[in-house]
């Protein structure tokens, strides 16, 4: 019996130092170079926190701040769900695209910062019927990185698609016959004119959100409700 409860100090003591090294452990903040960087700029300054670098110029991929308890790390705007679901980073800012293709699954998205609008649209070669190749229920050929998204936007429209996956120069698809249509971001819409494309239907208004380990967010309130309440102020 004495060796039980030996052995059961010895885990709770182990389990409270764990919890207090995880409080007081630094902040780590994943954003993805570009335009969301450069627009979350303004919401960090406004919780106090500057980056030491620019990661446009740097190639470090780990940054430090101007607070010792916060740090950032550079990724691809596709992985920051990934590294926030898995805890390599405590909280990140991710695009509503790159949400609804990943999914929430471990996640907290308490806030819409307002930043990186934009819509995720279908869009066709000039000249191109989509309504009445819709309307016959014609087998449409999309180019897309959503896969997810698209097939979903498809399948509640009742449209049979043939899904492309591409990473990029998605406008180029149509042009050589490799798809029908694409499903892409568009902002001003130039690249598209730029290519003989026109937007026909949208599929949803884009915007960066930010993101929250949900467990980061149960160990470490008392570091982050600070970084959130001055964001959430700041994307007002």
């Amino acid at each position: 019996m004495r060796v039980l409860h030996k052995n059961f100090v010895m885990t709770l003591t182990t389990t409270a130092n764990s919890l207090s090294s995880a409080a007081t452990a630094p902040l780590t903040l994943a954003l993805s170079k570009g335009r969301i960087f450069e627009q979350t700029v303004p919401l960090l300054r406004a919780a106090g926190i500057t980056v030491s670098e620019d990661p446009d110029t740097s190639r470090k991929l780990i940054l430090s701040t101007s607070r010792s308890d916060v740090r950032v790390i550079v990724v691809r705007a596709s992985d920051v769900p990934t590294y926030v679901q898995y805890g390599a980073a405590d909280f990140g800012v991710a695009g509503g695209d790159v949400l609804m293709e990943h999914g929430m699954t471990g996640l907290y998205v308490p806030i819409d910062l307002g930043i990186a609008k934009c819509r995720l649209s279908v869009a066709v070669m000039a000249g191109f019927d989509y309504a009445y190749a819709v309307r016959q229920g014609a087998r449409l050929r999309v180019a897309t990185k959503y896969v997810a998204t698209a097939r979903e936007h498809f399948a509640n429209k009742g449209v049979y698609v043939d899904l492309i996956k591409l990473y990029g120069s998605m406008e180029l698809a149509p042009l050589v016959g490799l798809a029908d249509a694409i499903v892409d971001l568009v902002s001003s819409g130039s690249t598209l004119r730029a290519n003989q494309l026109i937007e026909v239907e949208e599929i949803a208004a884009i915007s960066a959100r930010l993101v929250v380990n949900q467990a980061a967010l149960k160990l470490k309130r008392a570091q982050l409700s600070p970084i959130l309440d001055a964001f959430a102020v700041a994307a007002q």
